[in-house]
């Protein structure tokens, strides 16, 4: 191939590298601006837990929705609009004046990431089509988004340190129309030669589950666990649910097809990412809120001091990709949920005297827990499917990283704050131990179902998994072309 050719592929590859790094930064850098928010807009913990879970609930909500979009009308073209959408809502929250505004700001730059990510993977495998090119450019891919990840709050704390919160926000306004620019010039507009059917029921049905479960447990502290609104809203996201998988049963294709959850290694690697995530976001968000609101640390430091987190990432990630494609996952796995385990367990005790050395480990196994995890989620998740499913199996995955995100910070930002008694800052150590508890309890989700989702049974669920994968439902083999 020439010269020139190769290295405009390499150019869109960093392009769409930039977009989930744009996406990665700005979901875990908000977490060290958190406390000067809450000054700033004179807010509660809650408000807090909006700011970040209104992004990541749009982001999860559209990430499987943006692929099929890109498929029908042009993954360049919902590219750029994901771009779009992102710049403005980074350019609106950082003028917002208040709470409700930055919230509403935030879902609008989750809906512009949600068509950026899915879209860019689609782009990179349509540019990169040899055998060995292709793995290697979704690996780049791949550790751009979890090394952003990592680096968030180190660079929300840099930012900080020169400008207020909004600065978090600006930043991005000039990189995305940098990317914007650089896409319309370099990318080639590509389709599906077959497009997904769109499924606008099945991802409204989705929105009111995500948004209902994450509104309960962020308000019920508030509200009251058996509060008529608590309860109305969790039995709404229930009937929401069921809903979901009878409607899809139904449909030719699917948004979300529920045979997959009878491939052992899929169901496990979903459930996987949720603890997994939940344990990394809810991790961030108490710490910032416990280095910031008690020990009075700057955003700075707060940043610095996480930095383990991005080294050991960004060491384990790679290593952890390569030992997957050559070996499996199992070892990633248990040591992903080995590290989770004892990272909380070291912050079972917290309290305001708690030696530096214990958080910077804690730290550290933190970041090499989340290395290890993230590479073989995917491949786990997509193990025996069919070639033809294993794109949404991946999508659904990712999906499942953005939800257990936002459980993250939701649950545990409820159940720390209920237990705070008087100012959060004096409060949040003792208050947090409950949290470290659930945190311990993800570690051991991820081990376990490490060792069950990658043994003999589980690729035999899988493989008749893929079997009827590969035939007609019972109610579309008999239902008429006009019913379905």
């Amino acid at each position: 191939m020439p010269d020139s050719a190769n290295r405009r592929r390499f150019l869109i590859l960093y392009i769409c590298c930039s977009s989930l790094v744009l996406v990665g930064i700005d979901n875990t850098g908000v977490n060290v601006a958190l406390p000067a928010i809450q000054r700033g807009l004179h807010t509660s913990v809650s408000g807090l837990q909006w700011t970040v879970d209104a992004y990541l609930l749009t982001l999860a909500s559209g990430l499987i929705l943006a692929g099929s979009l890109g498929d029908r009308f042009g993954r360049r073209r919902v590219f750029v609009t994901g771009l779009t959408l992102f710049t403005v809502g980074s350019a609106l929250c950082a003028l917002a004046p208040s709470l409700g505004a930055l919230v509403g700001a935030r879902a609008l730059q989750g809906a512009g990431g949600a068509m950026m990510n899915p879209v860019a993977m689609s782009i990179i495998t349509n540019v990169f089509t040899g055998s060995k090119d292709r793995p290697r450019a979704i690996g780049v891919w791949a550790a751009a988004g979890g090394i952003s990840m990592a680096i968030g709050p180190v660079i929300g704390g840099l930012l900080l340190a020169v400008t207020d919160w909004r600065g978090i926000f600006w930043i991005n306004v000039p990189l995305g129309l940098a990317a914007i620019a650089a896409t319309l010039t370099l990318v080639p507009e590509s389709k599906a030669p077959t497009a997904r059917r769109l499924d606008p029921v099945g991802q409204v049905l989705a929105i009111v589950f995500l948004v209902g479960i994450t509104y309960a447990i962020i308000e019920a502290p508030h509200a009251g666990w058996l509060s008529a609104r608590t309860g109305g809203v969790l039995a709404v996201a229930l009937a929401s649910v069921v809903g979901l998988v009878l409607f899809e049963l139904r449909r030719e294709q699917p948004l979300i097809d529920p045979r997959f959850f009878s491939s052992l290694p899929f169901s496990g690697a979903t459930l996987m990412a949720v603890a997994g995530f939940m344990a990394v976001a809810g991790f961030l968000f108490m710490n910032t809120l416990y280095l910031q609101n008690t020990l009075g640390y700057s955003a700075l430091k707060t940043g610095l001091l996480m930095l383990p987190i991005a080294i050991a990432s960004t060491l384990i990630g790679p290593r952890a990709g390569r030992y997957v494609g050559h070996h499996g996952p199992r070892r990633p796995l248990l040591l992903a949920g080995a590290l989770f385990v004892v990272s909380a367990l070291l912050l079972t005790r917290l309290s305001a005297t708690t030696p530096v050395w214990v958080l910077l480990a804690s730290y550290a196994l933190l970041g090499a827990a989340f290395g290890a995890v993230n590479p073989p989620l995917t491949n786990t998740a997509v193990a025996g499917m069919p070639r033809a499913q294993a794109g949404v199996a991946a999508a659904v995955a990712t999906t499942s990283r953005q939800i257990g995100q936002t459980l993250g910070v939701a649950v545990l930002g409820s159940v720390v704050v209920a237990r705070v008694h008087g100012p959060i800052g004096a409060g949040l150590p003792a208050a947090s131990h409950a949290g470290w508890w659930i945190l311990v309890g993800c570690g051991l989700v991820v081990l376990v179902l490490g060792v069950l989702t990658t043994g003999k049974r589980a690729a035999e669920t899988a493989a008749r998994t893929a079997e009827r994968l590969a035939e007609p439902t019972p109610d579309l083999a008999t239902a008429t072309p006009a019913h379905r």
